[in-house]
């Protein structure tokens, strides 16, 4: 893989999983203690609110997650959203890699419909993310 930090395999067959569809609508990655590569930190189900609730306050992590609304006249819509989540109280260095490991690890996950930088959970409110998906 050319530039940027390499991504275990694990995160790829996770995102296929979810991509599968049903039993994973969120996946959670880190960047591993050294920041040299991105790991699998959590796949399963979870609701927006518990969503929230994973993310450190404190640390940078990248989710992919099956974002399921209504449209204005009720029709049933998802769509794959990736989500680089870099709170202003991480570290610089963790910032740094983060920020190095994004472009890399959006190129592997082929299918992702909308991108979100969040710093802050109010960027992530459900009815913001909705707004970003029109």
């Amino acid at each position: 893989m050319s530039g940027g930090i390499p991504v275990e395999d694990s995160c790829i067959e996770a995102f296929h999983e979810l991509k599968s569809k049903r039993h994973v609508n969120t996946v959670i990655y880190r960047l591993s203690d050294n920041l040299e590569t991105v790991k699998l930190d959590f796949k399963g189900n979870l609701t927006h609110d518990e969503l929230l609730q994973a993310l450190p306050a404190a640390e940078t992590r990248f989710v992919v997650y099956d974002l399921v609304f209504a449209t204005a006249d009720g029709a049933r819509k998802e769509k794959t959203v990736l989500i680089s989540w870099c709170p202003e109280a991480a570290e610089v260095e963790q910032r740094n890699a983060h920020s190095t490991s994004r472009n890399p690890l959006r190129d592997l996950l082929d299918g992702v419909q909308v991108y979100v930088q969040a710093t802050d959970l109010s960027d992530l409110e459900y009815e913001e993310l909705v707004s970003r998906t029109s």
